[in-house]
C-alpha cells in the first residue's frame, strides 16, 4: 500500500527547488518583520500561481499570497500552511488611441508606473510612490494623490475554485481601500489585470511623478515600514489623529510611531511583530478614548497570533 503524498511533496513535483520549508518571511516584507512560513512556494507566472493554488485547494491547505509584502504584518510565530510568493512579472502594452497595459499580479506597481512614463503613457503617476504589487493594488484598491485602482482597472483575471474568470471594475465593487475580494465576498486569487492609460508625453508624465515623489519624501518617513497603518476615517486623517493624541515618536522595542507621520510605524532593526501589534492597540485605544473614533487597520495581520 502506497503512502499518500504529502502536500509539500506534490508541490515539489511541480515546482522543484522553488518550494522551501521553514523559511523566514521577514526578508519578503517591506517592514522586514515576520516569522517563518511552513512552506514557501515562489511562482514566476500567472499560470504557475494558478497551478500552485489548485494544489493548495485540492489539499485544503491554509495559504497566504505574498506580493511586495507592504500591507502585511507577519506574526513572530509565522504562517501555517503555504505562503505563495508571487513573482509573476510579465507586462504587455497596447498602444492605441485608448492605450492599455496588461500585467501579471507580481509586477511591482511603482516600477510599472515608471515604465508607463518612459513610454509617454499617463494615468498611473499616482502609483509611482505606492509600495507593493499590482495584485495587492487590485485586491485592496490601492490609491494615492487622488488616484486609485478603481479609476484604472478595466478587468482583473482571477482564479476561483471553479476556474479562471474576468471580473470587471464594476464587479470588484470597490470602496475606500477595499473590494469584493478583500471583504471576502468572492474567494478568488488575482492573476493579472488590464489597466486603462492615456496618451501623453514622457516629459509631462515624468514631471508629475517627480512632483508626487517629492511630496511623498517631504511628508512620509524613510525606512522599513508597512506603509499606512490605518485607514483614514471619514472626513479626517489617521496621521492627524495619532499626532493629536500625542503618540508620534512612541516606541515599543524597536518599533516606533514615526515622528514625521503618525500613520507610519518604523522598524529600527530586529523588531518583533508583537511590538508593532502592541503599538497598534495603544493607538486604537488612545484615539478612541480621546476622540471617540475607532481606527481601522489598513494593514493585514498575517499568520498565527
Amino acid at each position: 500500500m502506497t503512502t499518500p503524498a504529502r502536500p509539500v511533496d506534490v508541490l515539489r513535483l511541480r515546482f522543484g527547488a522553488a518550494v522551501q520549508e521553514k523559511i523566514s518571511l521577514a526578508p519578503y516584507t517591506s517592514a522586514r518583520i515576520g516569522g517563518p512560513a511552513d512552506i514557501l512556494v515562489t511562482v514566476t507566472s500567472a499560470d504557475e500561481l494558478a497551478d500552485a493554488m489548485k494544489i493548495i485547494w485540492d489539499y485544503a491547505m491554509p495559504y497566504y499570497i505574498l506580493g511586495g509584502g507592504s500591507n502585511a504584518l507577519v506574526s513572530d510565530k509565522g504562517v501555517r500552511g503555504v505562503v505563495v510568493l508571487d513573482r509573476a512579472k510579465e507586462v504587455l502594452f497596447e498602444n492605441s488611441d485608448q492605450p492599455t497595459v496588461w500585467c501579471e499580479a507580481g509586477v511591482v506597481f511603482s516600477n510599472l508606473a515608471n515604465r508607463c512614463a518612459s513610454k509617454g503613457l499617463s494615468g498611473l503617476e499616482w502609483a509611482a510612490t505606492v509600495p507593493g504589487t499590482v495584485g495587492g493594488a487590485v485586491y485592496g484598491n490601492a490609491g494615492a494623490f487622488g488616484g486609485d485602482m478603481s479609476n484604472n482597472l478595466i478587468w482583473a483575471d482571477v482564479l476561483t475554485k471553479n476556474g479562471r474568470e474576468k471580473l470587471s471594475v464594476e464587479q470588484m465593487e470597490y470602496g475606500y481601500r477595499t473590494s469584493v475580494l478583500k471583504r471576502g465576498e468572492i474567494k478568488a486569487i488575482v492573476l493579472s489585470a488590464m489597466l486603462r492609460l492615456k496618451n501623453s508625453s514622457k516629459e509631462e508624465v515624468s514631471v508629475k511623478i517627480n512632483e508626487f515623489s517629492e511630496r511623498r519624501k517631504s511628508t512620509q518617513p524613510p525606512g522599513a515600514s508597512m506603509g499606512s497603518m490605518f485607514k483614514n476615517p471619514a472626513g479626517d486623517h489617521a496621521g492627524r489623529l495619532i499626532e493629536a493624541a500625542g503618540l508620534k515618536g512612541t516606541r515599543i522595542g524597536s518599533a516606533e510611531i514615526s515622528t514625521k507621520h503618525g500613520n507610519f510605524f518604523i522598524n529600527h532593526g530586529e523588531t518583533k511583530a508583537e511590538d508593532v501589534r502592541a503599538l497598534i492597540y495603544l493607538v486604537q485605544k488612545t484615539v478612541s478614548e480621546k476622540f471617540c473614533i475607532d481606527l481601522e487597520l489598513e494593514v493585514e495581520l498575517v499568520g498565527e497570533w
